[in-house]
């Protein structure tokens, strides 16, 4: 294709990040489909078999530079450049902040934030040099507004968030381009096998055990309940690599969007007591 473009992806083992593998990988460009264990590539292989599509999948762990730097220095050695970077490599602990460690904290934070700071620390001198280049960063509407038991994952994207809003003004002084991706909930493999809770979460002896297993029951059930399609975010991500002057930021659906502007107008206090309402409603 006339307007292959070489694209770098984080997080592609499952979810937004395999679907939008496959999607670029299918319409002509030069995929690079990285994943944390790449003993999990079999979904993926299967899916680009599935739309005779090929792409370069590799191991790449975004708290790990020395990963991050095998894989940018072959893709620099194959084709002297890089047109987009897709952060989409995260996950999302699930718990009230006392039943989290610090460690646990510290974890969330060092994959959704400061491993997205990584990967940028070593494209973006490639995409400076050529005066040309996009960063695509997969934030959550939960970067835009926040959720009780999910302050770990709130805080890694709020900072995601400035990150990439500063990032945004600072690159374009060198004609690249940075987007934030914002999805709302969908039925993917991060409220399944690949979900994260507190250690302390199943904790009977915790003051808030009762609450966590109740908001657990809600979340799963709401997520059983889901309609929505990840391919659209993927469909998203396709049309922002394909768009030439993207906009900073795209909140992926219209009732993630409704949520966020409703969770926006309302007071905190009124927030906080149909919280409260929900919490200690009957199970």
């Amino acid at each position: 294709m006339d307007n292959q473009k070489v694209i770098l992806i984080t997080g592609c083992s499952s979810g937004f990040g395999l679907l939008t593998a496959v999607r670029l990988a299918a319409q002509g460009h030069f995929v690079w489909a990285t994943m944390r264990d790449i003993s999990k590539k079999g979904a993926l292989e299967e899916a680009l078999a599935k739309h005779q599509a090929k792409a370069a999948i590799r191991p790449l762990d975004v708290t790990q530079p020395s990963s991050i730097k095998s894989v940018v220095e072959e893709i620099k050695k194959t084709h002297f450049h890089l047109d987009v970077l897709i952060n989409n490599a995260g996950y999302g602990t699930a718990g009230f902040f006392e039943d989290l460690s610090e460690e646990e904290m510290r974890g969330q934070m060092e994959t959704n934030f400061f491993g997205v700071q990584a990967v940028c620390r070593e494209v973006i001198p490639i995409m400076r040099e050529r005066g040309k280049g996009k960063i695509i960063n997969v934030s959550s509407i939960a970067g835009l507004v926040a959720t009780p038991c999910l302050g770990a994952y709130n805080a890694s994207k709020w900072a995601l968030e400035a990150f990439s809003e500063s990032l945004y003004y600072e690159l374009s002084l060198f004609g690249i381009q940075v987007v934030l991706v914002e999805p709302g909930s969908y039925p993917t493999n991060i409220f399944t096998k690949n979900a994260h809770y507190a250690k302390r979460f199943d904790n009977a002896q915790s003051p808030y055990f009762s609450f966590s297993q109740k908001l657990k029951d809600i979340a799963e059930g709401g997520i059983r309940k889901l309609k929505k399609n990840p391919d659209d975010v993927a469909r998203l991500i396709e049309n922002i690599v394909n768009t030439p002057r993207p906009k900073l930021r795209y909140v992926s659906d219209f009732s993630s969007w409704s949520r966020v502007m409703a969770q926006k107008v309302l007071p905190p206090p009124l927030i906080a007591t149909i919280f409260r309402r929900i919490i200690h409603a009957k199970r």
